[in-house]
């Protein structure tokens, strides 16, 4: 990877958060990010157990009422990345990119081979061979999916993004087809190596990664009300 860097990224660090309450967030930072008020940034979060549906979703890789989502405590929501249905919950890394891609030649298909090729360096490093499967989304180690990856871009800035299962709860994953895939499990880092892995540790390597192969020199910056400008409104508690 390389060393250089020529652009600030600010990372920001958001801990254990509802979907809708990040997803807002996110927003708002694509609207400072496209004003120019803020600079691209990396966001790092795990979520209350919810499932997302992508533009791409079939209906019936639902496999449960969404009543019964209810019942267990699980929300569903309906957004505008890419790909099919997927779950986010606890022991899952999930990062967010807010990149403004005119500065990367407007190529949202490079992006996301980049994205990929960022993740597989990082599982790399920490014993995992992992690579893609051609006609398949997300990432794999042999023939476990491990990560899925899905973005929007708003006025050529990104977000949503890509999630890791790390010690993730896969029975979660039996209320849905994974991104429509019903040929191939799910797996996580922790039961693929054999041991426990530390969040903490695993999202400082891949912010680290970031930084170098996109070319940023990284900040952590935690005071959101300045980044945002305002004071935080309800909608966003629990970030």
């Amino acid at each position: 990877m390389s060393s250089r860097r020529y652009r600030k990224l600010f990372r920001i660090n958001l801990g254990l958060t509802r979907y809708n309450a990040a997803w807002e967030f996110q927003k708002k930072l694509v609207n400072r990010r496209f004003q120019g008020r803020i600079p691209d940034c990396l966001i790092f979060t795990e979520h209350e157990p919810v499932i997302t549906m992508g533009r791409g979703t079939v209906e019936d890789n639902l496999l449960v009422a969404p009543d019964i989502l209810v019942e267990k405590g699980i929300d569903l929501f309906e957004v505008e990345r890419g790909g099919d249905i997927t779950f986010h919950g606890p022991g899952q890394t999930v990062v967010y990119p807010i990149i403004n891609l005119q500065n990367r030649g407007c190529d949202v298909h490079q992006y996301l081979r980049d994205l990929e090729k960022f993740i597989i360096e990082t599982l790399r490093q920490i014993g995992l061979e992992a690579g893609t499967k051609e006609g398949l989304t997300g990432i794999w180690v042999g023939d476990y999916k491990i990560g899925a990856i899905g973005v929007a871009v708003s006025r050529w800035i990104t977000y949503h993004g890509l999630a890791l299962n790390v010690s993730t709860d896969l029975d979660y994953f039996s209320l849905i087809n994974p991104c429509g895939i019903t040929d191939y499990p799910v797996g996580t880092i922790s039961d693929l190596l054999d041991e426990d892995i530390e969040m903490a540790d695993l999202n400082n390597l891949l912010a680290e990664n970031f930084a170098d192969m996109f070319g940023y020199e990284m900040e952590v910056f935690g005071d959101l009300e300045h980044l945002l400008g305002e004071k935080p409104r309800k909608k966003l508690a629990g970030l």
